[in-house]
């Protein structure tokens, strides 16, 4: 029972200690991958070796052998530009010198650096010769046996390396390539989507708001004929006005939808500074106008700005239509600055629906520009939104 007990234990501590080496491996493996070795040190190190031994055979050596064996070494420093030349040069230490280390080497770089099996092959069998002969010559079958595998060794060895090492390059550009490729094809797949979307919301619109709004038009192109005063008459002609408006820029918004996705392609017309005033003259509010801006403004930031001045307007229409509206634009220092301040409601508010995302939306849009937007209520009971946009604005391809 004692000798189970035992036996057990020893068990789980050869395979805990197994384990313990495995990761230490694995932690290893890991950081020589991501902590690679410059390659002036990897080349300092192969020209150490090979000059090394040549220097361990030197003591023996004639002077024409010691030099061809340290021009074998000196020859690795051409290895990675002239891999060829380099292994040419250390052939003459090889059969005469000592430059067993540096011929491995170039053959080395050969397999690793060049694509001509028929080349390698020749190498190969170079430093077969090569190094049988360094050997000496065998005088039993037992040596002939041992220099022939050593020299297979010698001849085969560095070349598999180095094939070893262009092949995991390749399939390391290979893998990458295949990732690159996956990720196009996730992106092709997000833009057909999204331009499935893009349709699907183009149809929705079409069908549904254009269809409900060319209603609201027509009832109010009815009522404009049917009124009994001019001022009925002219509010339905304001509505049919807006009716026929936001068809036009819903069929614009139809179109843009329906193009590709990812396209850059815009709303055309695009509104401008000049189109301020038939938009507040269009909005049928009581409103005083002082905006100094140049027309010379950035094509966003006129935008912005008309889209800021739509919005305002188009919430005093919907909470206090009877208030009185100031809209001011004016340039103070590096950045352009709009106003849309209205007063009290004169009347009882009419409570439409709205989201909220309108203002969110003007958020947004200064915030790309690298602007802010504030709005809150005034002390009189009015309302006001504020605008604040640095005239040098962020790059068009985050315009808004």
């Amino acid at each position: 029972m004692a000798d189970t007990q035992r036996s057990g234990r020893v068990r789980r501590v050869l395979a805990a200690t197994d384990g313990r080496l495995d990761r230490l491996v694995d932690v290893g493996l890991r950081w020589a991958r991501t902590h690679r070795a410059p390659w002036w040190l990897v080349d300092a190190l192969f020209i150490a070796a090979a000059v090394a031994d040549a220097v361990l055979d030197i003591s023996g050596a004639t002077a024409l052998e010691t030099w061809l064996s340290l021009l074998a070494a000196a020859a690795l420093l051409l290895r990675r530009r002239f891999p060829v030349l380099a292994f040419a040069l250390t052939v003459p230490g090889l059969f005469v010198g000592s430059a067993v280390v540096a011929a491995s080497v170039a053959l080395f770089t050969l397999g690793e650096r060049t694509s001509r099996r028929w080349l390698m092959l020749l190498a190969a069998l170079v430093q077969f010769v090569g190094f049988s002969g360094f050997v000496g010559p065998p005088q039993t079958l037992d040596e002939i046996v041992v220099s022939v595998v050593y020299a297979l060794i010698f001849a085969l060895g560095p070349l598999a390396v180095g094939l070893l090492v262009q092949t995991r390059a390749r399939l390391t550009d290979q893998l990458v390539e295949s990732r690159r490729a996956r990720e196009d094809e996730r992106r092709q797949a997000a833009a057909v989507a999204l331009s499935r979307e893009r349709a699907l919301l183009a149809r929705e619109m079409h069908d549904v708001v254009s269809h409900q709004v060319t209603l609201i038009a027509v009832q109010a192109g009815a009522m404009q004929m049917a009124g009994r005063d001019e001022a009925e008459r002219g509010f339905a002609r304001t509505i049919r006005q807006l009716c026929v408006i936001t068809l036009q820029e819903l069929r614009e918004m139809v179109q843009v939808l329906r193009a590709s996705g990812g396209t850059d392609r815009e709303i055309a017309p695009q509104p401008v500074l000049t189109d301020l005033p038939r938009l507040i003259a269009e909005s049928g509010l009581e409103t005083s106008t002082t905006v100094d801006l140049p027309d010379t403004l950035a094509q966003p930031l006129q935008r912005a700005v008309y889209r800021f001045v739509q919005e305002g307007l188009t919430n005093v229409r919907k909470h206090a239509p009877d208030a009185t509206v100031r809209v001011s634009g004016r340039i103070h220092g590096e950045h352009v600055l709009v106003d849309v301040v209205n007063g009290p409601a004169r009347s009882e508010r009419l409570e439409l629906p709205g989201s909220g995302l309108g203002l969110i939306g003007l958020g947004e849009r200064a915030s790309l520009l690298g602007g802010s937007m504030e709005s809150g209520p005034q002390p009189d009971d009015g309302f006001a939104l504020h605008l604040r946009l640095p005239v040098e604005h962020v790059p068009a391809a985050r315009a808004v």
